[in-house]
């Protein structure tokens, strides 16, 4: 008898799981079963529509294109549509305590309008990153070295549903930019090297004085980084491994593998470089911060975080970590966040655009 309980548990989680979620889809369609009642769709057409659309996103587990933007941008577009009918809800709630009228076609037909424009909008600023300009002041910065830039990249995630074609975007951007140095802070990847060869060659295109430079995230580990680093690497990136190089006299760029490696090692990343150097740690997880600043880096470049990706998680993420976006100081070190270049999962950045990051570092 237990073993048959035991069997049956799995098929039970599933069944609670699969309503948990066509519960959710049920009140985000709300607006979507009652704009079909007023267009004399029948009841049963409208609560079928809206079950197979609940199955939508189950196609971004397919590693295909256009099926997995599909379900993707289904995903993205009913939790938007989500967050604007419990919006809505709190409107209508207080509209009820102040016992006024409230026309329910209004109401419908702009929770409706209002999520496509910001699924629209939030569409728009995944696919169109913008160049964000940051100066940072370095302290004992040799004067040569004063105006110096550097173009951050950072979670990009190549795959299914970011192509060659904003690859090839993001590289002419970044060569418009003429940086001295290019630093890509992990998380480039997210699908296996057979599939997304073609799809990374724009990089072999990328220019810097200095070059460009590479660190893992952890995405790279779940799609056999020992696959896909020598090939990025035969395409010009210079992986830093746990080690650096002294790109100009006084400067020295540092990199460490994502923890996720459990080869992360930032002392090794910086043994005998030199010590008067300016020093730039490349570091996929801002919580690298705290070591850097013990091993005295000046700058710490980060991603990761994605800023949160779209709204509402760009406020609910500060609950988990400390630092989202942007310039911080910790300790010592002046530690920069990237909210990130390209997306993962829906392809949405509502109010957290991609970014490519020019930093300016100049004399304290």
């Amino acid at each position: 008898m237990s073993r048959i309980r035991t069997a049956a548990l799995p098929s039970i989680r599933i069944a609670v799981l699969m309503a948990m979620w066509f519960s959710l889809f049920a009140y985000a369609g709300r607006p979507l079963l009652v704009a079909a009642h007023l267009a004399g769709v029948s009841r049963a057409a409208a609560w079928g529509g809206l079950f197979l659309v609940s199955l939508l996103p189950l196609l971004a587990l397919r590693r295909r294109p256009l099926p997995q933007f599909a379900g993707y941008a289904t995903l993205g577009i009913f939790s938007m549509l989500l967050i604007v009918v419990l919006c809505s809800d709190v409107l209508r709630l207080s509209w009820w305590f102040a016992r006024a009228s409230l026309d329910a076609r209004t109401l419908t037909y702009g929770t409706l309008g209002a999520a496509a424009l910001l699924s629209i909008v939030g569409l728009l600023q995944a696919r169109c990153p913008g160049v964000k300009r940051v100066r940072i002041a370095i302290r004992d910065l040799p004067p040569e070295l004063d105006g110096y830039t550097i173009a951050q990249w950072s979670d990009v995630h190549v795959g299914p549903t970011i192509q060659r074609r904003f690859v090839s975007r993001l590289v002419e951007q970044t060569n418009a930019l003429h940086a001295d140095a290019i630093a890509i802070t992990g998380d480039l990847i997210d699908g296996p090297l057979a599939e997304l060869r073609e799809q990374v060659q724009p990089l072999r295109d990328l220019r810097a004085k200095d070059g460009v430079f590479y660190v893992t995230g952890n995405h790279e580990y779940y799609w056999r980084a020992d696959d896909w680093i020598p090939e990025l690497e035969r395409l010009g990136l210079t992986f830093l491994e746990n080690r650096h190089e002294v790109v100009r006299p006084g400067l020295v760029i540092a990199g460490v593998t994502d923890p996720v490696s459990h080869r992360s090692d930032a002392h090794a990343a910086l043994a005998n470089a030199p010590r008067d150097a300016v020093k730039v740690l490349l570091a996929h997880r801002p919580q690298a911060a705290e070591l850097a600043s013990q091993l005295d880096v000046d700058l710490q470049l980060s991603g990761h975080t994605h800023g949160g990706q779209f709204f509402p998680f760009n406020l609910l993420i500060r609950a988990f970590q400390p630092v989202v976006a942007g310039l911080h100081r910790i300790g010592k070190t002046w530690l920069y966040v990237s909210r990130g270049t390209g997306y993962w999962g829906p392809p949405s950045r509502l109010g957290v655009r991609g970014e490519i990051t020019l930093l300016e570092l100049r004399t304290a």
